[in-house]
């Protein structure tokens, strides 16, 4: 049995090599990515038990997300599908001033159309943590209420819930994401937001541990994690806030990041762990996965341990 189970939509992401304009460009790097099948990943190399939930096409595509999965750690419960595609989406890369852009194209992808009872809803009871985040509602009406049944059933079965804002503007509006996610709040235990998203989507203000109490008082959340880009995060849990600062990072890829922190965070509160404890954890895996191609966290317990009593990296390991 999975200790950690995640719901969610993973795509093959094309990247044209860094500072190349994707209407320019001859080749690409491909990546598997999806953030809730990224936090399956990353707990699975700090050693817990994982499997991800979704639908995928029976093509070679769709082999190739599951392959992926599976040489991770993670076991790929799959509802293979005759019809539908695989999602992609585009990373271009540019630097100051041009930036950096994301461009989609995940039409057609048939988790759209996923209810309860055509995924394995079964191993919904039969975990000790269920995640998903913001984007999977966003993709269909249909997937609102998949989400809402999976969250409801792991709930009433006595499973943690985890849930990360991980709000996306290309997808919907602030007004329909803060609408929707507010009728899937009752059902979560433990929240993940972005400081932005806590003050854009959801409306909240203040300082972060201000916006944790708030949060908090208003859905009954266990556990509220803000997190706050490069000035680190911070936790609410039992009306007491833990902060954490950040790691100086050489960054080599920044996509996935969030996803890291929260693997980080539940593999190690799913151990035992403190508040702290995770919090140090979800830091730690979260900055290596910066220095690492690709959206998933393929970084090892050793390593997190290791940045978490050092305090910082090795020039060199012999």
């Amino acid at each position: 049995m999975a200790e950690l189970l995640t719901f969610g939509e993973t795509m093959l992401r094309l990247t044209p090599p860094r500072g190349h304009r994707l209407s320019r460009v001859d080749q690409f790097d491909v990546h598997v990515g999806g953030a809730e099948s990224n936090v399956a990943v990353g707990a699975a190399n700090l050693g817990v038990e994982t499997a991800w939930m979704s639908l995928l096409p029976d093509t070679e595509l769709g082999e190739r997300i599951a392959y992926a999965l599976r040489g991770e750690g993670v076991e790929p419960l799959v509802t293979w599908t005759e019809t539908g595609r695989v999602g992609t989406y585009y990373f271009e890369r540019g630097g100051r001033p041009r930036g950096r852009d994301v461009v989609y194209d995940r039409t057609g992808a048939p988790i759209r159309e996923a209810t309860p009872e055509t995924v394995a809803v079964d191993r919904v009871r039969n975990t000790d943590a269920f995640f998903t985040t913001g984007i999977t509602p966003a993709l269909s009406d249909r997937l609102v209420e998949t989400t809402a049944s999976l969250l409801e059933t792991a709930s009433d079965a006595g499973v943690t819930t985890a849930f990360d804002v991980n709000y996306r503007e290309k997808l919907w509006s602030p007004a329909e994401a803060r609408s929707t996610l507010a009728d899937l709040f009752p059902a979560v235990d433990i929240l993940f937001v972005a400081e932005r998203d806590a003050s854009d989507v959801l409306g909240i203000d203040g300082d972060a541990e201000a916006m944790a109490r708030d949060l908090a008082a208003e859905y009954d959340f266990e556990t509220v994690v803000v997190t706050r880009s490069d000035e680190g995060a911070l936790a609410l849990h039992g009306g007491e806030p833990t902060s954490c600062g950040t790691y100086p990072v050489d960054t080599v890829d920044p996509l996935g990041s969030g996803d890291a922190f929260a693997s980080g965070f539940l593999a190690e509160r799913l151990g035992g762990a403190s508040i702290s404890e995770a919090m140090a954890y979800g830091t730690a895996t979260a900055s290596l996965k910066r220095t690492v191609e690709g959206d998933m966290a393929r970084v090892s317990r050793d390593e997190v341990r290791a940045l978490v009593e050092t305090g910082g990296g090795l020039d060199i390991s012999r």
